[in-house]
This record gives structure tokens, sequence and C-alpha cells, in this order.
């Protein structure tokens, strides 16, 4: 698709965001709503209008090549993407279930299930595919030294039955060209004894018969072909036979075309950087002289008006507050705090705490009388605001008629930088003045008769929003020691692995289209593993996939992920690591056996992981049979010493704080074994994997085996059993 395709692609993003936003503010001065299918309903409708513009603006980002829009691009993702995490959290408070139902929002959206499924940004992986596939090099070079990198690449074990059927089917094929060269050679034979050597005369007749001989045949087989092919079109029209999996010269073509736009992105923003480092430096020789000299002139001719006007010396903003472009930026300067004013203000202080007393007490029995959802405000919707606001402002109505390859506007560039540069004068022209008002205040002091001198003020410092868990300075154990040989130490060890290369799409499962008709009837039926999917992607990968999400949104520090042997499970953690481009950390019981012994070990061990977790980050910590470190009772057999790490893993996971993106996850098939208290001390979130229902079957058996009708007969069949007979079944017919 060309460039026209995207831009309006983002244009028809940004106007649907623009009315998201109208109603999520309007959201969020709302009242309190007592009725929670009426809040469900508010907030499931702002859930899934974000996810449609989540998804249009990842694909934006994903092919737009012009670096100044892919910025302003991908700060509307990041936004729509924290606020999609803040509405999920808000979704699962008013349910009180980690799964919501809206059925009449895609109807009246107009869209299908697949379609509201949030996507993972590309970007996550693909801005950082050096840094990843570099760790996983060396990480193969290591295991390839201690020579365990076998252990990863496992070839496929046939059965004793298998292996006698496959040398039978080649000692047939072998009989069967050795018969077929012996009757070639008899034939030969044959036909050089009856051969008669004789010459027919070539006449006209026999040559136009011949002509029409190979033009019947030629019309009969392209017509056939023809017929042959509108079958097969009204087939697929009508459903009655599945689409090609095999991949089409179109879809070639588009992955090419996708390679080349990725190329013109890189090329492109290299440029911009270019032009960035120039303009900088050109400006900085050019313009910062002068815009000193502009700025000292506008700050001392506001003195002196303000001066001829109160007879006071005016303070300066903070830098915090902006400093003096405040000044310009209002209207008058009655507010300005003045240093030379003798009248207190604790009167008004005290009024106004007094006021605030009772508003907040009034504020406090209304909520503990009011029970009604009330939305928490956002981290992101002002971030939201103000990228919508700049595409309205820059790139609406911006006519690109005289940049159709989408090179970096140079103007733009221009302007930036010139603001940059002029905030960067501002601070020092403000320091100075500073200083300068200090000494102006004090010749007005001595002129005056006061003696002594005043105090400073203290400035404010503006607090940023959002709660953050600070973390308690821990002792360093390893503190003369390299990041590279304690990874190599922990890979040494078998503690970091290599994870299998799978997306989070191959975990495959229909959505649900029966929920939200059952929840309406007050019943709480069971996910699909399609819900499942978003699940994983809304706690597991988005937060980790950028910092400021992880910093801003709900911290979901570890999630247990439940369900029977063969449901896919290391799957969705091989998923995780994959789409993040994550570190894997292996702490299961019979993978640290014997490893780190004694107290002082165990110690040890757990402050690598910490340290190494953090400084390789996004990590994933996983641990498989979750339930064995808080087992009641081990069973004699095992060796594992499975409760090892019992009173270490909640002090490990709640170490974990909004700056680390780290995510510790386990995964059982019997998590009833285990203390349940223990169990949701230290998992954040609980995910279980139910078995396949009918659509998810259907789903699989059209993907393998689409042309034998097995659904029926293979309802709640794990999927590794599916898989297992599928490759079984095609292995037999291959044979036979």
């Amino acid at each position: 698709m060309s460039s026209v395709t995207y831009d309006e692609l983002w244009r028809v993003a940004q106007t649907s965001l623009t009315e998201i936003i109208q109603a999520d503010t309007v959201l969020q001065g709302a009242k309190h709503q007592k009725d929670r299918k009426k809040a469900h309903d508010i907030v499931s409708v702002l859930y899934v209008k974000y996810i449609l513009a989540c998804n249009k603006l990842e694909r934006c980002y994903d092919q737009v090549i012009q670096p100044q829009k892919r910025l302003l691009i991908k700060k509307s993702l990041d936004a729509t993407l924290g606020r999609v995490l803040e509405l999920k959290h808000e979704l699962v408070n008013i349910d009180l279930s980690e799964h919501s139902y809206y059925d009449d929002v895609l109807i009246e959206c107009g869209v299908m299930p697949q379609e509201a499924e949030i996507r993972v940004p590309s970007y996550y992986r693909r801005d950082r595919i050096a840094e990843i596939e570099g760790r996983r090099r060396f990480i193969e070079d290591i295991l390839r030294n201690l020579g365990a990198l076998h252990e990863i690449v496992v070839p496929r074990k046939i059965t004793e039955s298998q292996a006698i059927r496959l040398i039978q089917a080649h000692e047939r094929a072998r009989q069967g060209r050795l018969r077929y060269q012996f009757m070639k050679e008899v034939r030969e034979m044959k036909e050089r004894s009856t051969t008669k050597l004789e010459v027919e005369e070539k006449d006209e007749t026999s040559e136009k018969f011949a002509a029409l001989k190979i033009q019947k045949v030629w019309k009969g087989y392209i017509t056939r072909c023809y017929i042959r092919k509108r079958r097969l079109e009204e087939m697929l029209l009508i459903g009655m036979l599945q689409p090609s999996q095999v991949i089409t010269e179109n879809a070639k073509q588009a992955e090419k075309l996708k390679q080349q736009r990725y190329e013109k992105q890189m090329n492109f923003q290299q440029q911009y950087e270019t032009l960035i480092l120039e303009a900088t430096e050109r400006i900085r020789k050019e313009k910062s002289a002068i815009m000193e000299e502009k700025i000292r002139s506008e700050i001392r001719n506001w003195i002196d008006t303000y001066f001829q006007q109160t007879g006071k010396i005016p303070d300066l903003p903070s830098a915090e507050s902006g400093g003096s472009r405040m000044i310009f930026s209002r209207q008058g300067t009655e507010s300005t705090v003045s240093k030379s004013t003798a009248v207190s203000s604790r009167e008004s202080k005290k009024s106004k705490r007094s006021k605030s007393k009772k508003d907040s007490e009034t504020e406090q029995s209304e909520d503990e009388t009011d029970l009604g959802f009330k939305s928490i405000p956002s981290n992101f919707l002002p971030e939201l605001i103000h990228a919508n606001q700049e595409y309205q402002d820059v790139w609406k109505d911006k006519d690109e008629s005289a940049n159709p390859m989408q090179l970096p506007y140079r103007n733009m560039i221009e302007a930036e930088k010139t603001r940059e540069i002029e905030d960067e004068v501002r601070l020092v022209v403000d320091q100075t003045m500073r200083g300068d008002i200090e000494a102006l205040q004090l010749a007005l002091d001595r002129d005056k008769g006061f003696k002594g001198k005043r105090a400073k003020k203290p400035q404010k410092r503006i607090r940023r929003s959002g709660k953050k868990n600070k973390r308690k300075k821990e002792k360093d154990l390893t503190p003369d020691r390299t990041t590279e040989s304690l990874f190599e130490e922990l890979l040494t060890q078998g503690i970091i692995k290599l994870h299998r290369e799978v997306s989070l799409n191959e975990f495959i499962g229909e959505k649900s289209f029966a929920n939200h008709d059952l929840r309406i009837k007050e019943k709480d039926p069971l996910p699909t593993l399609g819900d499942i999917r978003q699940l994983i992607a809304e706690y597991c990968i988005l937060p980790l996939g950028n910092q400021i999400l992880r910093e801003l949104t709900p911290l979901v520090r570890s999630v247990l992920i439940a369900g029977p042997h063969g449901s896919g499970k290391k799957l969705l953690v091989n998923a995780i690591c994959t789409e993040l481009g994550a570190t894997l950390f292996d702490i299961t019981p019979a993978n640290i056996a014997g490893k780190y012994p004694g107290k002082s070990g165990l110690i040890m061990l757990v402050h690598l992981i910490s340290k190494v977790s953090r400084l390789l980050q996004p990590s994933v910590i996983f641990m498989d049979n979750a339930e064995k470190p808080f087992i009641k009772k081990v069973a004699k057999t095992d060796k594992t010493d499975p409760k090892r790490l019992r009173k270490d893993l909640p002090k490990l996971v709640k170490n974990i704080t909004n700056e680390d993106r780290v995510l510790f996850i386990g995964t059982s098939n019997k998590p009833w074994d285990g203390d349940p208290k223990l169990l949701y001390q230290t998992y954040d979130k609980v995910i279980y994997i139910p078995r396949p229902d009918y659509g998810t079957v259907s789903f699989v058996w059209k993907d393998l085996l689409y042309k034998v009708s097995c659904t029926k007969c293979s309802n709640s069949y794990l999927m590794n059993c599916i898989f297992k007979e599928s490759r079984y079944i095609i292995f037999n017919l291959f044979i036979y």
C-alpha cells in the first residue's frame, strides 16, 4: 500500500480518537454509578473503541515512513495502549472477573470479536531486533561450548512400528524402480524387432489433419482448465472449500513491499537525525546570542514596568513552573509574588485550609455512603488530548504534494530546535536575572532603611502523577562483577535458558460468542482460548514492552497460568518471551535442584536472579509446577526440594516495582495441591486455561484437516492431543 493509504488510515484513527476522548473526558468528571450494568456498558464502549483505534495506529506506525509522523503516531499509540490497560482493570473491578464480554458494543460498532482483539505492537520486537539476535547468538555460543546446545533442538522420535513402515515403503519403492527398468528394456527390445523402415510421403491432407488434431486437444485442455478454475472459485465463494494455505505470489509481493518500507524507515530516520544535529549546531551558533539578549531585554522591561506600577520588585517564577516564559504567557502580573510585600497571608491560608478540610470531610462522607463505580483519573488521557491536538494543528490539513517521497520536513526541524535552544538559553538567562533581582531587592531595602536579609521562599516541586512502588535499597552481593559475567554464570548453571521462538497468534483459539448472553442470565461461563490469548497480551506483554506503560499502568507483578497438561501453558510463556524479546529465567524446582546449595547459596541465587533480571529487562522469571513450593506434604520420591523457595518467592515478587519490566510467571496443572493463601499472596493474577470449546476445536480442524469432519467427535479434546493425532493420521496417509 502507498503512503496515501496509511495517511488516510491515520486520519480515520484520529477522527475516532477525537470522539472517544470527548466521551472519556465526560466519564472522568461523572458522578458515582451504583448500577454495575450501566457502568459496564459505559466503560466497555470506550474500551472497544480505544482498541479499534489502537490497532489502526499500530498498522500506521508499522508502515508509515515519514519520521516526524511516526513520532506523533507512536505518542498517540502508547497513550492509547495505556488507556486501554487502565480501562481493562476498571472492567475487572466492575465485572468482578478477569474476563469481560461486550457483544452488544461489537454489534453497535459493526465489528467481529477478532477485530476487537488488541494487537501486540510490532515495534516491541522490531526496534530491538539487533539486541535480541545478538543476545541469542551469545547464548547459543556458550551452550555450544558447554555441549548443551543439542538439548534445545531435539530430533523427532518414532516408534518401532513407524520405523518398520518407513523401511517397508522404501523397499517397495526400490523394487518398483527395478521392475520398471526391467520392463522398459523388454519393451525397447520388442519395438526394435518390429519396427518397419517405411518412409511415408508427406501430403497436405495429413498436415491439415495433424493441425486440426492439435487444435482440438489444446482447446479442450484450456476449456477444462477454465471450467475447473470457475468451479473452484464458486466453491470458495459459497464456503464449500477452505482457502489455500499456500502463500500466493500476491502475498509474497506484499511482504516484499513491507520489508522495503522498513528499509526506507531506517534510511529516513538516519536522515532525520542528521538534519537535527546540523540544525542544532547552526541555530546554537547563529541565534543563541540574539535569543539571550532578547530574553534579557524582555525580562528587564517587565521588571521596570512592574516597578513603575507597584513600586515593588517582582519575583521570577521557578524553573519547574516555566520560568520567565510564564510571565509573558499570562494576561497580567498582579498575581506575581513580590519579595517586598510585607502583608502576611496567614488568615487567607487558614480560611483555605479550613475550607479544604470541610470539603474533604464531605467528600469522605459521600464516598462512604456511595459505593458505586467512579472512574480513576487517567495518566494517559492528557497525553492523548495533547497528541490529538498536535495532529489537528499540524498534520490534518497539511499539503504534502511537494513531498511525495515523504522525506523529513526541514522547516519543522528548524522550528522545533529553535524552541528547544530558546528554552535552554532562557534557563541560563533566568538564573542570571534572579541574581540581578536579588541585588536590586537588596538595594531597594537599603534605600527604605530595611536591615537584615530576607528569607528565601522555598520553591514548590511539581510531582508527577501516578503512584510508584519504591523498592528498598538492597545490599549488592556482587558489586565487582560485570553484567556479562553474571549472565554467563546463570547461563552455565542452566537458570537462563533459550526459549522457543513462537508468536502469540500460534496459540490457536476462537473468541467466545455465547458468554455475553450467559452473563446476562447471571451465569459464570468459562472463557475460550481466544479470551485467554487477549488476557495474556493485556497482562503480560503490553505493559512490559514499554517503560512508560509499565510505570503508569496498574502493576501486575506475577501471573499464574493454570490448566490441564497439554493445554498450551508453556507455549504462552514462550510466546510472551518472543513478543517481548525477553530473557527467560527458569527457577523450576527440578531445574535449580543441587545448584547454589545451602542457605548462603539460596541467598546468592535469589540475588542473582533479582539483579540480572533488572539488568537484562524485559525479563520473565518462570516456574513450572508452581504449586510445589507451597505444597503441604512433599512426596518421599521427590528429591528436588520443592519448598526451597517457599519463603523467598513472595519477597522476590514484592520487590518488583513499576520501574522494573520484570514479570514472574508460574504454570501449574495441579494448583489445588498448593496452599491457596500462599499462592494468592505470590500471584497477582490467576489465568485458567479451560478445555477447548466447540468453536475452538472447529477452528483447529479447519486449519489442520479441513477435509475431514472431526469436530464433533473430538469436542473437549486437548490441543496437544489433536496436534499429535493429526500428525499421526497425515503420516499414515503419506506412507500408504
